[in-house]
């Protein structure tokens, strides 16, 4: 007997690290120790690994077995080292052989009954392996569609730890001989989305909202170049209907930014089915009670990602925005200015992507009368301005598009939906725009508007002299700060984007002003 190793991976946020299992079954009182930093859920393997082994017909050495998961100094949180510890112990009780195990990564979480059941936080480990030249992968059956999502790996699915043995020992493994043992759904990090509705898709079409014709600009700007946008008006203006459709009018997501945003939705334990490729901008929209760390992410033991990150590269919508804890909007601030969340705790810091669009939706006033029927209001001036003041102005300085919904007349209701544009049509222009963004900025790294920096808004990318004077005016007047002039700007260059302009025109920037400060000057 020696010292055998096996390799699995330790997630962190969205960025994985190789670790090597390295497990010694030596003289001593029999027993399993642990090294190297292991949390509770690691240091639960010992006794899951050991009747694994042995409801799987092996022998677990009846010796001292020391495990070390290096590096040391790096916490290892999680089950998806149990896979990797029980096939390096009994490697080195030479009950497996040791070469197979030296070119594998294994992850997975072991049953009392040697299934193997899925983990969160594959996609990133193997991308993570991959970049330190693994190529071969043992991951549960459940995940194995998710880390085939990586090009050129060598991917074995098991049902259970004795597929496992039977693939390490070169002997032919038969399904009909040895069913495969139940498995179960992975759970952890489901908390991070159960505070609101999480979607990838959407077949709501935007034909069916009537009336809103400013509204719908705004959304069709916003799908654009990625702007933010509020949302405020009677109740039954459509607010949530326009929300809810402002996916469907964007691009599917490039290969690159579909592997970013289904390794956010891995790490949360947030994919569903089969663990396909998320290709659609996501949906989020927690719900009014959720707290910061659902929504920005984090948690005491292990930070997970929260609904800010799981719309990263879509659409985060907050409904009643008003009725949201200060603390949480407040803490929108970073991502909204950044395009990421860095979460600090005692021992590690972790950064998750949250490059979203936020909409916000907001009634005038807490009892939520129509505003043609302002005298069955009950809120009083005091009552009003208080409840609209939870939206705190640097966090309305960083949203782009404003808009005041009136309520719908019925001519709206009878006309106006028969002669609104679908999704279809709108998604076409947003497309064509994304394109001369696309172009505009080849080499930069930037995709949207949103991302272009201020500095370069004033330099490279500046209007026509004419069209910066009317956003200059409105800043010298103190009714823009600097950063709401910036945000003017990249909403002229979308909508120069959406008519084809080189530059944006004063027409542009005339525009953009009036949707910047459509509910923020009433």
């Amino acid at each position: 007997m020696a010292v055998a190793r096996a390799w699995s991976v330790a997630v962190l946020g969205v960025e994985g690290r190789v670790v090597e299992v390295e497990s010694d079954v030596g003289q001593g009182v029999p027993g399993v120790h642990l090294v190297g930093l292991p949390d509770t859920a690691v240091h639960e393997a010992r006794d899951r690994a050991r009747a694994a082994v042995v409801n799987s017909g092996e022998s677990w050495p009846n010796r001292r077995v020391t495990v070390n998961l290096s590096p040391a100094g790096l916490r290892k949180q999680g089950t998806g080292f149990d896979l990797a510890l029980a096939a390096s112990v009994l490697a080195g009780a030479d009950a497996l052989p040791k070469t197979p195990l030296e070119k594998l990564v294994l992850l997975g979480e072991l049953g009392l009954d040697g299934s193997v059941r899925p983990v969160s936080g594959v996609l990133p480990a193997v991308l993570a392996a991959v970049a330190e030249g693994f190529t071969g992968f043992v991951v549960p059956h459940a995940n194995a569609a998710e880390a085939r999502l990586v090009p050129e790996v060598d991917v074995l699915a098991v049902w259970c730890l004795r597929q496992l043995l039977y693939d390490l020992r070169g002997e032919p493994w038969e399904e009909s001989a040895h069913p495969p043992q139940a498995t179960v759904e992975p759970q952890e990090g489901r908390a991070a989305v159960s505070s609101g509705r999480l979607s990838v898709a959407t077949d709501r079409d935007l034909a069916d909202v009537a009336g809103q014709v400013d509204a719908r600009l705004a959304v069709e700007v916003s799908a654009a170049g990625g702007h933010h946008l509020f949302l405020h008006g009677s109740p039954g203006t459509g607010k949530t209907m326009l929300a809810e459709r402002l996916p469907g009018l964007l691009p599917p997501l490039e290969r690159t930014e579909a592997l970013e945003v289904t390794t956010i939705h891995s790490v949360a334990g947030a994919l569903l089915g089969d663990y396909a490729l998320v290709e659609r901008p996501p949906f989020c929209a927690p719900h009014h009670t959720a707290t910061v760390p659902a929504v920005v992410g984090g948690g005491s033991h292990r930070i997970r990602p929260g609904a800010a990150s799981l719309a990263h590269r879509g659409v985060l919508f907050l409904d009643e925005a008003p009725e949201f804890a200060a603390s949480v909007l407040d803490a929108l601030r970073q991502p909204l200015e950044s395009g990421q969340l860095v979460i600090s705790r005692q021992r590690e810091s972790v950064r998750f992507p949250a490059r979203f669009s936020l909409v916000m939706a907001a009634n005038p006033c807490p009892c939520a009368v129509a505003e043609d029927d302002a005298s069955r209001c009950t809120c009083s001036a005091v009552t009003r301005r208080r409840y609209l003041s939870k939206l705190s102005g640097p966090l309305l300085d960083r949203v782009d598009l404003s808009v005041s919904m009136r309520p719908l007349s019925r001519l709206d209701l009878a006309y106006g939906a028969a002669h609104a544009e679908s999704t279809a049509a709108v998604a076409e222009r947003v497309a064509a725009a994304r394109a001369r963004m696309a172009a505009r900025f080849a080499g930069e790294g930037w995709r949207t508007n949103v991302e272009l920096p201020a500095k370069l808004l004033r330099t490279r990318f500046r209007p026509e002299p004419e069209a910066a004077a009317v956003v200059e005016a409105e800043f010298g007047k103190g009714r823009l700060t600097a950063r709401g002039m910036d945000r003017v700007l990249r909403v002229a260059w979308s909508l120069a984007d959406l008519a084809d302009h080189p530059r944006p025109t004063a027409d542009d920037v005339a525009t953009a002003l009036s949707l910047k400060l459509g509910v923020l000057s009433r």
